[in-house]
Protein backbone atom coordinates (compact mmCIF):
# COMPACT_ATOMS: atom_id res chain seq x y z
CA UNK A 1 0.00 0.00 0.00
CA UNK A 2 0.73 3.55 -0.27
CA UNK A 3 0.83 6.06 2.20
CA UNK A 4 0.73 10.13 1.91
CA UNK A 5 3.92 10.25 1.08
CA UNK A 6 2.85 9.27 -2.42
CA UNK A 7 0.91 11.88 -4.10
CA UNK A 8 -1.12 9.52 -5.78
CA UNK A 9 -2.32 8.74 -2.16
CA UNK A 10 -4.82 10.55 0.32
CA UNK A 11 -3.47 12.66 2.76
CA UNK A 12 -5.00 10.76 5.80
CA UNK A 13 -2.80 7.65 4.44
CA UNK A 14 -0.79 8.23 7.52
CA UNK A 15 1.76 5.73 9.44
CA UNK A 16 -0.47 5.82 12.31
CA UNK A 17 -3.62 5.62 10.14
CA UNK A 18 -2.65 2.79 7.85
CA UNK A 19 -1.07 0.63 10.52
CA UNK A 20 -4.59 1.35 12.95
CA UNK A 21 -6.67 0.34 9.98
CA UNK A 22 -4.63 -2.97 8.98
CA UNK A 23 -5.19 -3.99 12.78
CA UNK A 24 -8.66 -3.28 12.67
CA UNK A 25 -8.69 -5.22 9.33
CA UNK A 26 -7.07 -8.33 11.28
CA UNK A 27 -3.85 -8.58 9.17
CA UNK A 28 -0.99 -9.82 10.49
CA UNK A 29 1.52 -8.28 7.62
CA UNK A 30 1.48 -4.87 6.07
CA UNK A 31 4.24 -3.52 3.09
CA UNK A 32 4.26 0.23 2.83
CA UNK A 33 5.70 0.76 -0.52
CA UNK A 34 5.59 4.17 -1.60
CA UNK A 35 7.33 5.68 -5.09
CA UNK A 36 10.45 5.67 -5.73
CA UNK A 37 11.07 6.50 -1.74
CA UNK A 38 10.80 5.07 1.70
CA UNK A 39 11.30 7.99 3.72
CA UNK A 40 7.93 7.29 5.42
CA UNK A 41 9.14 3.85 6.93
CA UNK A 42 10.44 4.71 10.04
CA UNK A 43 7.41 6.06 11.25
CA UNK A 44 5.47 3.26 10.24
CA UNK A 45 7.82 1.19 11.41
CA UNK A 46 7.05 2.86 14.88
CA UNK A 47 3.11 2.41 14.18
CA UNK A 48 3.68 -1.55 13.03
CA UNK A 49 5.08 -2.33 16.48
CA UNK A 50 2.18 -0.75 18.19
CA UNK A 51 -0.05 -2.62 16.76
CA UNK A 52 1.88 -6.06 16.54
CA UNK A 53 2.25 -5.79 12.89
CA UNK A 54 4.98 -7.22 10.26
CA UNK A 55 6.01 -4.68 8.18
CA UNK A 56 8.21 -5.64 5.17
CA UNK A 57 10.48 -2.43 4.32
CA UNK A 58 9.70 -1.38 0.31
CA UNK A 59 9.45 1.06 -2.04
CA UNK A 60 7.85 0.93 -5.50
CA UNK A 61 10.58 2.25 -8.40
CA UNK A 62 9.71 3.37 -11.60
CA UNK A 63 12.34 1.88 -14.17
CA UNK A 64 13.46 3.83 -17.58
CA UNK A 65 10.80 1.59 -19.48
CA UNK A 66 8.12 2.50 -16.82
CA UNK A 67 7.70 -0.02 -15.63
CA UNK A 68 6.84 -0.81 -11.52
CA UNK A 69 9.37 -2.53 -9.71
CA UNK A 70 8.98 -3.49 -5.78
CA UNK A 71 11.92 -3.47 -3.77
CA UNK A 72 11.75 -5.28 -0.50
CA UNK A 73 14.30 -5.15 2.02
CA UNK A 74 15.19 -6.35 5.59
CA UNK A 75 15.23 -3.61 6.96
CA UNK A 76 13.85 -0.09 6.96
CA UNK A 77 17.24 1.67 7.22
CA UNK A 78 18.60 -0.21 4.01
CA UNK A 79 15.05 0.81 2.79
CA UNK A 80 15.32 4.25 3.42
CA UNK A 81 19.28 4.34 1.65
CA UNK A 82 17.71 2.81 -1.38
CA UNK A 83 15.29 4.97 -1.53
CA UNK A 84 17.34 8.27 -1.50
CA UNK A 85 19.75 6.53 -3.83
CA UNK A 86 16.64 6.01 -6.59
CA UNK A 87 14.87 9.34 -5.48
CA UNK A 88 18.29 11.47 -6.84
CA UNK A 89 17.93 9.07 -10.23
CA UNK A 90 14.25 11.09 -11.10
CA UNK A 91 13.75 13.77 -13.42
CA UNK A 92 14.75 17.30 -11.63
CA UNK A 93 11.29 18.53 -11.30
CA UNK A 94 9.28 19.85 -8.51
CA UNK A 95 6.03 18.30 -7.06
CA UNK A 96 3.14 20.65 -7.94
CA UNK A 97 0.20 19.59 -4.94
CA UNK A 98 -2.47 20.92 -6.56
CA UNK A 99 -2.09 19.10 -10.08
CA UNK A 100 -0.16 15.48 -8.62
CA UNK A 101 -1.11 15.83 -4.47
CA UNK A 102 0.65 16.11 -1.80
CA UNK A 103 4.02 14.26 -0.57
CA UNK A 104 3.88 14.23 3.00
CA UNK A 105 6.49 13.18 5.83
CA UNK A 106 4.58 12.45 8.80
CA UNK A 107 4.87 10.86 12.44
CA UNK A 108 3.19 8.60 14.13
CA UNK A 109 0.99 11.99 15.64
CA UNK A 110 0.39 12.24 12.66
CA UNK A 111 2.20 15.47 12.38
CA UNK A 112 3.74 16.88 8.66
CA UNK A 113 7.85 16.29 9.66
CA UNK A 114 8.84 17.11 6.07
CA UNK A 115 7.31 17.98 2.85
CA UNK A 116 9.01 15.85 -0.22
CA UNK A 117 9.60 18.44 -2.66
CA UNK A 118 11.12 16.58 -5.30
CA UNK A 119 7.95 14.93 -7.78
CA UNK A 120 8.03 11.08 -6.81
CA UNK A 121 6.15 9.30 -9.50
CA UNK A 122 8.15 9.44 -12.26
CA UNK A 123 10.47 7.51 -14.33
CA UNK A 124 13.89 7.30 -13.24
CA UNK A 125 16.73 7.10 -15.43
CA UNK A 126 17.86 3.28 -14.44
CA UNK A 127 16.32 0.43 -16.70
CA UNK A 128 14.96 -2.71 -14.93
CA UNK A 129 17.75 -4.48 -15.20
CA UNK A 130 19.94 -1.44 -13.43
CA UNK A 131 17.33 -1.37 -10.73
CA UNK A 132 17.54 -5.00 -9.97
CA UNK A 133 20.60 -5.00 -9.33
CA UNK A 134 20.92 -2.12 -7.26
CA UNK A 135 18.30 -3.90 -4.97
CA UNK A 136 19.94 -7.20 -4.76
CA UNK A 137 23.50 -5.35 -3.91
CA UNK A 138 21.60 -4.25 -0.71
CA UNK A 139 20.53 -7.90 -0.26
CA UNK A 140 16.88 -6.92 -1.31
CA UNK A 141 14.22 -8.38 -3.19
CA UNK A 142 12.96 -7.28 -6.38
CA UNK A 143 9.23 -8.42 -7.67
CA UNK A 144 7.78 -7.06 -10.41
CA UNK A 145 4.74 -5.35 -9.52
CA UNK A 146 1.12 -5.53 -10.79
CA UNK A 147 2.37 -7.33 -13.91
CA UNK A 148 -1.32 -7.39 -15.62
CA UNK A 149 -1.80 -3.51 -14.98
CA UNK A 150 -0.81 -0.82 -16.54
CA UNK A 151 2.78 0.04 -15.93
CA UNK A 152 3.11 -3.84 -14.99
CA UNK A 153 6.09 -6.05 -16.75
CA UNK A 154 3.71 -7.50 -18.79
CA UNK A 155 2.10 -4.73 -20.35
CA UNK A 156 4.82 -2.48 -20.81
CA UNK A 157 7.24 -5.13 -22.02
CA UNK A 158 5.05 -8.06 -23.31
CA UNK A 159 7.37 -10.71 -21.42
CA UNK A 160 9.10 -11.54 -19.62
CA UNK A 161 13.22 -10.96 -20.07
CA UNK A 162 15.79 -13.56 -19.72
CA UNK A 163 17.96 -11.25 -17.64
CA UNK A 164 17.09 -10.76 -15.15
CA UNK A 165 14.92 -13.77 -13.42
CA UNK A 166 12.41 -12.40 -11.52
CA UNK A 167 11.40 -16.00 -9.11
CA UNK A 168 8.25 -14.04 -7.61
CA UNK A 169 5.44 -11.23 -9.03
CA UNK A 170 2.57 -9.65 -8.03
CA UNK A 171 -0.50 -9.89 -9.68
CA UNK A 172 -3.77 -8.18 -9.77
CA UNK A 173 -6.08 -11.00 -8.87
CA UNK A 174 -9.60 -8.93 -10.72
CA UNK A 175 -7.30 -8.72 -14.44
CA UNK A 176 -6.59 -11.78 -16.43
CA UNK A 177 -3.31 -13.23 -16.36
CA UNK A 178 -1.42 -15.44 -19.31
CA UNK A 179 -0.48 -18.15 -17.33
CA UNK A 180 1.88 -19.61 -19.79
CA UNK A 181 3.90 -16.70 -19.84
CA UNK A 182 3.97 -16.68 -15.53
CA UNK A 183 4.84 -20.40 -15.91
CA UNK A 184 5.32 -21.65 -11.93
CA UNK A 185 6.85 -17.85 -10.67
CA UNK A 186 5.29 -17.31 -7.13
CA UNK A 187 2.48 -14.65 -7.24
CA UNK A 188 1.72 -12.50 -4.65
CA UNK A 189 -1.45 -10.29 -4.67
CA UNK A 190 -2.26 -7.38 -2.19
CA UNK A 191 -4.88 -4.23 -1.99
CA UNK A 192 -2.35 -1.90 -3.32
CA UNK A 193 -4.29 0.64 -1.43
CA UNK A 194 -4.08 4.63 -2.03
CA UNK A 195 -7.17 5.29 0.49
CA UNK A 196 -7.96 3.81 3.73
CA UNK A 197 -10.83 2.23 2.38
CA UNK A 198 -8.59 0.45 0.21
CA UNK A 199 -7.34 -1.50 2.64
CA UNK A 200 -9.07 -5.14 2.71
CA UNK A 201 -9.13 -7.52 5.15
CA UNK A 202 -6.54 -10.52 4.58
CA UNK A 203 -6.88 -11.20 0.66
CA UNK A 204 -3.93 -13.19 0.59
CA UNK A 205 -2.43 -16.09 2.67
CA UNK A 206 1.45 -15.79 2.36
CA UNK A 207 2.77 -19.42 3.47
CA UNK A 208 6.23 -18.08 4.98
CA UNK A 209 7.89 -21.22 6.59
CA UNK A 210 8.23 -18.30 9.69
CA UNK A 211 5.70 -15.80 11.55
CA UNK A 212 8.67 -13.21 10.84
CA UNK A 213 9.79 -10.45 9.42
CA UNK A 214 12.84 -12.91 8.40
CA UNK A 215 10.37 -15.76 7.09
CA UNK A 216 8.18 -13.18 4.93
CA UNK A 217 11.21 -11.87 3.32
CA UNK A 218 12.88 -15.22 2.38
CA UNK A 219 9.40 -16.31 0.55
CA UNK A 220 8.74 -12.60 -1.70
CA UNK A 221 12.87 -13.37 -2.36
CA UNK A 222 11.79 -16.42 -4.34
Amino acid sequence: MHSCLSPCADDDMTPANICGMAHIKGLQAIAVTDHNTARNLPYVKEAADYYGLILLPGMEITTKEEVHLLAYFRDVETAVEAGEFFSSHLPKMKNKPDFFGNQFVMNTDDEVVDVEERLLIGATDLDLAECTKIIRERGGAAVPAHINRGHGLLVNLGLFPDDPVFPVVEVRKELPVIDKLVGNRKRLQSSDAHHLGDILEAVFDLPAERFSLGGLFEYVSG
